[in-house]
């Protein structure tokens, strides 16, 4: 294998780094058909940060060629470039034609990544060599939570481009939580019109004693959702919404109280959560309450087109539901056996309906507590135990472990790290983050779909803080989901900071505000701004 500085690395390079095969003004693009979403793409993207037309052209011309090949797998591709022949990218579906384009891109240099040239007339030339991939998950995830604080449509957009740079294929769309309702839902029109907003917002942790003392909030319409859900498909992206039952409620309970434990809650004078943490305004265990979700989950269905439906099921107190003797007589109605029952009644009822219409629930490991459906499958976050237990029972996993892979958690120890939350995960604890328990059998092992980053926005306020949260983890995050990585303590850090080198530039020409290797740069500090650090290397729990 030649040396390379793709990020995620690929399964093999052959051929040489010295020589090149140019692109330029006079290159063509011929696209077979199957392949027109790389082909749009192409044109939209490299050719405007470059200046190429890529007119079409004959489909052997020495220009750049795009077409399936059913000899390889889903999502692999081969691209080459040879002299004379141009630059050829091979897809074992449309999806693997996109992902050798992204790869083409990074061999053409930090400019590609731009929106616009800034060397008009440059002639760029792609390594004569051999790139043969194809990526070891299926579900390569990034959860984007956008309640807690929200993130405007464009930057939606901008997450999916770089998501699409990174070969990752899923976003968990975390649309609902105390702290905010994002999602317009026409039905319901309170849960935007009173849901989507709160009065001021802690600034910090919880425990912080500073407030943002202004209106935050904002939703997407079901058109931004549509065109959202487009824009991803067109980069073979998933989107995967999140609608938090029955606990992470208080916003959609402060939009219409009669959701709530009104027997022993004055609900009616409940206003959006300002702060963080886990509110103890949870749904009733009503049959109101179930037409009422089935109602939002009509029109969730109606927008997104995808497998799974996160439904949350995680961190429900009981508190209200012990002292409400509506929730106990439903307790009694349903002879269970208690309030933990109760919230796995709740999550069954909803992995039932959603079966009926063809999709598949997956919710947080507190999920499996109750007993699942056939077809459901567990996002495990509190570690690797959920995902274990979850495997073991026959059911798909998404590997997600909060210790591992959540990128709030600060990525030093250092007094200058912005409002420092969780444990210390540097790049390098990320890239040395496995998926696959080695405990589990094969045969369990291939319930695990993937993995996923998730991006908890409590501490983030803006586009800024969540780039310097995510990057440069994600592109470690990326390789780990994408390339049939050595076990971790085998991996070659070293060699990934070389190519990193080269990635830097990269994410330098898209704008991105990452973390710099040697520390935050003085407008990323928060002085004085607190979090929650935990000392010690974290638990493989």
């Amino acid at each position: 294998m030649t040396t390379t500085e793709l990020i995620p690395a690929p399964r093999s390079v052959e051929g040489s780094a010295r020589h090149a095969v140019p692109i330029d003004r006079d290159t063509t693009l011929w696209a077979a058909p199957g392949t027109e979403t790389t082909e749009r793409w192409l044109r939209a993207t490299l050719g405007a940060a470059l200046a190429l037309p890529l007119r079409p052209g004959p489909r052997d011309a020495a220009g750049v060629r795009l077409l399936l090949d059913d000899a390889l797998e889903p999502e692999a591709y081969r691209l080459s470039a040879v002299a004379g022949r141009g630059v050829e990218i091979r897809g074992g579906d449309p999806a693997g034609v996109f992902w050798g384009a992204q790869t083409l891109r990074q061999l053409l240099g930090p400019e590609a990544f731009r929106r616009a040239p800034v060397r008009p007339g440059l002639t760029l030339g792609v390594p004569r060599q051999v790139v043969e991939d194809a990526p070891r998950f299926r579900w390569r995830g990034l959860l984007l939570d956008v309640a807690r604080h929200f993130t405007p449509k464009d930057g939606v957009l901008r997450h999916l481009d770089l998501m699409a740079a990174h070969k990752l294929n899923v976003l968990h769309f975390h649309l609902t939580d105390d702290q905010g309702w994002r999602i317009e839902i026409e039905r319901y029109p309170k849960l935007t019109g009173t849901g989507s907003w709160r009065a001021r917002t802690k600034y910090g942790h919880r425990a912080s004693p500073l407030w943002e003392d202004k209106p935050h909030g904002g939703h997407y319409t079901q058109d931004d959702i549509r065109e959202i859900v487009a824009y991803a498909a067109e980069r073979h992206i998933t989107v995967v919404p999140e609608i938090d039952v029955p606990g992470h409620s208080q916003a959609a309970i402060a939009a219409y109280p009669e959701l709530g434990n009104t027997d022993v809650v004055d609900t009616a004078s409940l206003a959006v959560w300002d702060t963080w943490g886990v509110s103890e305004n949870v749904l009733a265990p009503t049959d109101g309450t179930l037409r009422f979700y089935e109602g939002v989950l009509e029109e969730v269905l109606d927008l997104f087109p995808s497998e799974f439906v996160h439904i949350g099921g995680d961190e429900c107190p009981k508190g209200q539901w012990r002292r409400s003797p509506a929730a106990q007589a439903r307790i009694r109605e349903l002879g269970l056996a208690g309030e933990d029952e109760l919230q796995a009644w709740f999550v069954r009822h909803f992995d039932r309906w959603l079966t009926a219409r063809g999709r598949r629930l997956i919710g947080w490991d507190e999920i499996l507590e109750g007993g699942l459906a056939e077809g459901a499958a567990v996002s495990s976050w509190r570690g690797y135990a959920g995902g274990i237990a979850a495997a073991r029972a026959g059911h798909d996993v998404v590997m997600c472990p909060e210790q591992q892979v959540y990128l709030d958690h600060r990525q030093d120890a250092g007094e200058d790290e912005p409002v420092p939350i969780g444990y210390v995960r540097t790049l390098e604890d990320v890239y040395r983050f496995e998926p696959v328990p080695p405990e589990l059998t094969p045969e369990e092992a291939a319930h695990v779909l993937g993995t996923q980053a998730n991006v908890w926005t409590e501490v983030m306020e803006d586009q800024a803080r969540v780039d310097y949260q995510v990057f440069p983890r994600l592109a470690a995050f990326a390789e780990v989901a994408w390339s049939a990585l050595p076990a971790p303590g085998e991996r070659d850090f070293a060699d990934f900071e070389r190519r990193m080198a080269a990635h830097y530039r990269r994410l330098d020409a898209l704008g991105v505000a990452y973390r710099p290797p040697t520390g935050p740069l003085p407008w990323q500090r928060r002085p004085g701004v607190l979090g929650r650090p935990i000392d010690g290397p974290p638990p493989n729990a």
